[in-house]
């Protein structure tokens, strides 16, 4: 019993990381470029809610659907002004682009919010018992809101016009733009979703995890990514296998070997994956034109 306590914990905490990797890897897939301030898109949406229910008085809903409207919008204007010049650019100066970013945004929120963490309420209470078993309803609802939003995005992809766009962008921006598919527009798309969900990982985790300061983001932004390489960048389903079993190695490092171990442990395992996956688990080796 106290196993099962342990890995729902780590499919939990899996789940948030698998919803901020499909973030990554749909911004890495179509853009070919890495948003590393995508972890802090996640603590401003966590900002947002917390302002909408402490001060608006808004439900823990209405308080998720404005910080998705508003990381939406951020997510749009950080691809406009940051990464959108630098379109054609090396991948160190939008790497460093993103560094700068994220930065940016922290600070921002030091300013606005202050240092002292915020005391989170979630936006669901409660537990529910099976068996001997309680798990938490936020728990639930995070295994749930994952599995939903990896279908919904994989159906989206392959079955609607924009994401057959975003497939084609991703293959060949040039031949997309000759075929009449408006690149900007397709990549500014893939921001503004990928924003959305780290604005409902933000939420999701703050009311796991009720502590909130400029740097929440940062950490499970890091693991986020290892999860999208552990499962294979550009690769939906792989990044919720990746963010799913990178959830459940940190719940049992943590109870089995060691707490302070635990993220040592998780990068370990990675690495091992790739030296013998170098594509990751689901990924697919594509060699390089010359």
């Amino acid at each position: 019993m106290e196993f099962l306590s342990y890995l729902i914990s780590g499919i939990s905490l899996g789940s948030v990381y698998a919803i901020i990797a499909l973030g990554y890897t749909m911004v890495y897939g179509i853009a070919k470029m890495l948003n590393f301030a995508h972890g802090d898109v996640i603590m401003i949406g966590g900002y947002i809610s917390f302002c909408a229910m402490s001060y608006l008085n808004l439900p823990g809903p209405l308080a998720l659907l404005l910080a998705m409207v508003v990381c939406t919008a951020l997510g749009v204007i950080i691809e406009g002004l940051a990464y959108r010049p630098l379109r054609e650019a090396t991948s160190l100066a939008v790497l460093i682009t993103a560094i700068g970013v994220s930065y940016f945004l922290q600070n921002s929120a030091l300013l606005i919010w202050g240092a002292t963490p915020k005391v989170y309420s979630p936006i669901i209470e409660g537990t529910q018992t099976v068996g001997g078993l309680s798990v938490s309803n936020i728990s639930l609802l995070t295994m749930a809101a994952c599995i939903v939003i990896m279908v919904v995005l994989t159906l989206f992809t392959s079955k609607t016009k924009m994401g057959k766009a975003m497939r084609a962008c991703s293959e060949d921006k040039g031949a997309a733009q000759l075929m009449g598919i408006n690149v900007n527009r397709t990549i500014s798309i893939t921001f503004a979703i990928g924003s959305a969900l780290a604005a409902v990982a933000g939420v999701l985790m703050c009311s796991a995890y009720p502590t909130l300061m400029p740097t929440t983001g940062s950490m499970p932004g890091i693991k986020a990514f290892t999860a999208a390489v552990f499962g294979g960048i550009g690769s939906i389903p792989g990044a919720f296998l990746g963010g799913i079993l990178l959830g459940i190695i940190e719940a049992l490092a943590k109870a089995y070997i060691s707490t302070q171990l635990s993220n040592s442990i998780v990068f370990a395992v990675l690495i091992i994956v790739l030296l013998v996956r170098p594509a990751g688990l689901l990924g697919k080796y594509v060699p390089e034109k010359v």
